[in-house]
């Protein structure tokens, strides 16, 4: 049986060696039962090499600004830490993760707040071109 690919090209796909399944089942967290401190939940160090070179620089605040929020962009999230302490928060902070996507609890809320609406838009040109 010959398939194609995401890029329209044909293959026979080969089972018996085949690396990857396509079955897909959300990953299931169990938490810890320490709260991480919040300091833990990102790194920012590079972040912070960034904004003391853009404080010292001899340029524009306007473009300073414009600096410092590509700066923010480094900032390393630890997701596993950042599970364990959702699950030790209050409901208010528990919802303002979820409407930040640091967690996906509901798969229905994440289409809702855009997160998932990439691969639908993706999955909806794949089938019109290759149904």
């Amino acid at each position: 049986m010959k398939q194609t690919n995401l890029f329209g090209k044909e293959f026979a796909p080969d089972y018996e060696n085949q690396k990857y399944t396509s079955k897909i089942e959300s990953p299931i967290y169990e938490p810890k039962n320490l709260k991480p401190h919040i300091l833990e939940l990102c790194n920012k160090s590079k972040t912070h090499r960034l904004l003391r070179k853009i404080d010292a620089a001899k340029i524009s605040i306007e473009e300073k600004m414009f600096l410092i929020d590509a700066a923010r962009r480094h900032n390393i999230f630890n997701y596993e830490k950042i599970a364990d302490y959702y699950s030790h928060s209050s409901k208010e902070m528990q919802e303002l993760m979820e409407d930040s996507g640091l967690v996906i609890i509901d798969f229905e809320k994440a289409i809702q707040l855009g997160y998932v609406k990439l691969c639908e838009d993706i999955k909806k040109q794949y089938l019109e071109d290759y149904e």
